[in-house]
């Protein structure tokens, strides 16, 4: 819709007069109904109600020139191309010619090449960078004749500052959220409704978008942005859930992977900084001993000489006894008071309990090991234990490490991602 005022000037031969015969009268105004006037219509005029301009005065010169300015409020259909919306300028056309007089009768011309914007009023939205007049002549397929007219074109641009500000600025900053559930923690239990959050807010953000824009086929520079960042939310939403799969792997999972182990533990890992509590950023923590090779260098129980000698012994130790400390080992009542094992100097004694006395007789130490060979066992047994849950504590570690390394990897992939986008969009500004 706009607020034109439009002049039309044209000659009639039949109003003319000498001014020296009317007192120096030159000009006239009469009711621009007294007088003909050209049927000079708007084509592209889309106002339900059709009408003309206001019935003004007419001013009427002595030599036949007639000059009619008149107000007219036009509603004209104008096509819209919103690919590059917020920063998209359009291009209406005004077309006025006769509705039914052609060329050979009434010749259009336009005055000056541009239309007159000396009293126009800024507009809070559109900025007018020109309005050029051309004269077309057109032959139409209903009639030979020439119909010519004037084409308007309004030049505009859109003023984008309030989109930015209020739409295209909250979805940027929300769009840098999206790679800091990366860095979240995974035992928060947040890295998940983090993303959910943020896909929410740009969905508030899409549909109003949509209000403020007409319909069209073409998607909108600012939708393309909103589009793509749904998505990349969605695709990190996705792999953050894959992650913290990985990372609350139990104790059943398997071994990682040796490719993992070198690509991801040992490269990807110093890449981008992650290690664990204790290693330093420039020499990372050295592997720790397996158990197997902890537990044969040591003298203790657990060594495999030791439990090679240990097992021989238990296995020949009852027929090295004699048959009183066979019995005696039978019975626990009995042997608890009468017999016994001790230790003094390095050397080996059984004793015996006669009378009110003892008696100590010297044996070899391959003797005393058969009273240790249920302590033998359950040392063995806590010792796998042992290992067994060491191992399991490394394999779920290194799990968790993979997985903390795979989301520093995704943070800074989406962080470039999202600053790209935005570097494209805003260059769009400029």
């Amino acid at each position: 819709m706009a607020y034109l005022w439009i002049r039309q000037v044209w000659f009639d031969a039949y109003l003319r007069w000498n001014k020296e015969d009317y007192d120096g009268l030159d000009t006239i105004r009469i009711p621009s109904s007294y007088v003909w006037r050209p049927d000079i219509v708007l084509y592209n005029n889309a106002d339900d109600q059709f009408t003309g301009s206001m019935e003004t005065n007419v001013v009427i010169r002595y030599d036949g020139q007639i000059m009619w300015d008149s107000p007219a409020i036009t509603k004209s259909s104008c096509k819209v191309d919103v690919s590059f919306f917020p920063f998209d300028g359009q291009q209406c056309r005004l077309t006025f010619g006769s509705w039914t007089y052609n060329g050979n009768q009434i010749d259009i011309l336009n005055h000056l090449d541009t239309g007159d914007l000396t009293d126009f009023v800024e507009n809070v939205e559109w900025e007018v960078l020109g309005m050029p007049a051309k004269k077309n002549v057109i032959t139409y397929g209903c009639c030979s004749e020439p119909y010519p007219d004037v084409t308007y074109t309004l030049m505009l641009q859109r003023r984008a500052s309030f989109y930015i500000f209020n739409l295209l600025l909250p979805c940027v900053m929300i769009s840098f959220l999206a790679p800091l559930g990366f860095y979240l923690p995974a035992d928060s239990g947040e890295k998940v409704s983090l993303g959910v959050t943020v896909l929410l807010a740009l969905t508030v953000f899409q549909l109003l978008v949509a209000e403020s824009m007409p319909p069209s086929e073409n998607v909108p520079l600012i939708g393309k942005y909103y589009i793509a960042t749904m998505t990349m939310i969605t695709a990190s939403t996705a792999l953050t859930i894959f992650i913290m799969n990985i990372h609350h792997c139990g104790p059943e999972a398997k071994p990682v992977p040796q490719w993992a182990k070198k690509y991801i533990l040992q490269y990807m890992s110093r890449i981008f900084f992650v290690y664990e509590v204790g290693e330093s950023c420039r020499r990372p923590r050295s592997e720790p001993e397996p158990d197997s090779e902890r537990t044969s260098k040591a003298p203790g129980l657990n060594g495999q000489a030791k439990q090679e000698e240990t097992a021989d012994v238990v296995k020949n130790c009852p027929e090295n006894l004699s048959p009183t400390h066979k019995e005696t080992m039978e019975d626990p009542e009995h042997s608890k008071h009468s017999h016994g094992v001790c230790q003094e100097s390095g050397k080996y004694f059984i004793y015996e309990q006669r009378g009110k006395g003892f008696e100590y007789e010297e044996c070899p130490k391959i003797h005393c090991l058969c009273h240790n060979e249920r302590l033998l066992k359950n040392i063995e047994y806590i010792a796998n234990c042992f290992r067994e849950q060491r191992a399991t504590q490394k394999r779920t570690g290194e799990w968790k490490k993979v997985a903390k390394v795979m989301d520093r990897f995704f943070m800074w992939v989406f962080f470039i991602m999202v600053f790209l986008m935005s570097v494209l969009i805003m260059g769009k500004a400029i």
